[in-house]
């Protein structure tokens, strides 16, 4: 790994004139409007990388959020990331909630899920994100699937997000299994790494909130490692603030996940300029510049609990990153890889500028 030795400042605020995700849009809009890929140098980040053990340009990736469709992770492909993790899929079509979907938020820092935060009329850095993880159908997706893997770049690797649909009454091995299937699906497809997401807090049934029931995470995480054999497989995770908790799910799941992906948005309620509930009252995951400096620390406690349990995970990091300075920061607390999406959707040269800065910092070095 490069020793980052950062001291850059985000400036002002980023803007852009390549296309982006548009928030005033729903989700169906934007899923059929995504931008075609850009040509133009990328700079090389200077160093060795991999990611779960495959060889990768650069440590800098995507989540499962911008990335609607292949289409959309062939133009992130085009500009700077090498991991390009395709949205949520499900064993069945899944609708969006309703509009607003993303909401900016006036939050400057959240350390803890249960906090109330104030809706603005402008993106600065931090929104409410109100998807529920929509889903095409099985048979949309997978194809869909294989037409990215064979365009993708063959340097570039291809990660499916991947979530149980649950129906009442079911038993944590129906869950399990419906978790399995579509792994399952999405290897046959060209999927190079699984992830599953085991925290979603816009969703009230029990797959949005396995990564807190650190059994029932392994039982599924089991049953999808069975059924995916070798395959890297990344496990998503959402804010865990106490040592205890953290160093117990660390220690459940190490040996059959690769990686922990982290933090996965904090929730809370959010108001209006007036007072009044969005949402229905109900919490929505806070994404972006406000969760950032609680994920740092939250990969840091995970950090400490792989080195003192001597565990093999390895940890990517979510949550706020907008520069060079953000990944030094993750870096020394402990990620082996730094994923953007709040910044991606709103500024998508980001990861360009970031590979530029980390790239004349080596040259100074």
């Amino acid at each position: 790994m490069v020793n980052w030795g950062i001291q850059i400042s985000n400036g002002n605020a980023m803007q852009t004139k390549l296309p982006h995700y548009d928030w005033s849009q729903s989700y169906e809009w934007n899923y059929d409007h995504a931008p075609s890929p850009v040509e133009g140098d990328i700079p090389p980040v200077p160093g060795e990388w991999d990611f779960c053990g495959i060889p990768v340009d650069s440590p800098l990736g995507i989540p499962a959020g911008p990335l609607l469709n292949g289409r959309w992770c062939l133009y992130y492909a085009s500009l700077g990331f090498d991991v390009l993790t395709y949205k949520t899929v499900r064993s069945r079509r899944h609708k969006c909630y309703d509009m607003p979907n993303l909401q900016p938020v006036d939050a400057k820092s959240l350390v803890e899920a249960g906090q109330q935060v104030t809706s603005s009329r402008v993106m600065d850095r931090s929104w409410a994100v109100s998807f529920g993880m929509p889903s095409m159908s099985p048979e949309h997706w997978r194809a869909d699937i294989e037409w990215t893997r064979d365009r993708l770049p063959t340097n570039k690797l291809l990660a499916v997000s991947v979530v149980g649909t649950v129906e009442p009454e079911w038993t944590e091995d129906q869950l399990a299994n419906d978790y399995a299937q579509c792994a399952k699906w999405a290897v046959d497809s060209g999927a190079d790494i699984i992830e599953t997401n085991f925290s979603c807090p816009n969703v009230s049934t029990c797959d949005g909130q396995l990564y807190q029931q650190p059994e029932a995470a392994l039982r599924i995480a089991e049953c999808v490692r069975e059924r995916i054999g070798k395959i890297p497989y990344v496990i998503k995770i959402g804010h865990l603030p106490g040592d205890e908790q953290v160093a117990r799910l660390a220690r459940t799941l190490d040996g059959v996940a690769n990686a922990l992906a982290m933090t996965n948005s904090i929730a809370a309620t959010v108001r209006d300029e007036n007072g009044t509930l969005l949402f229905d009252g109900q919490a929505r995951g806070i994404c972006g510049e406000a969760i950032h400096s609680e994920s740092v620390r939250q990969v840091g406690r995970f950090s400490q609990a792989i080195r003192q349990h001597g565990l093999r995970l390895e940890i990517i990091a979510v949550g706020g990153i907008t520069s060079a300075t953000d990944v030094s920061l993750y870096h020394r607390a402990g990620a082996h890889a730094f994923h953007l999406a709040t910044a991606v959707m709103w500024h998508p040269s980001v990861g360009i500028e970031i590979r530029k800065e980390l790239s004349a910092v080596s040259d100074r070095d």
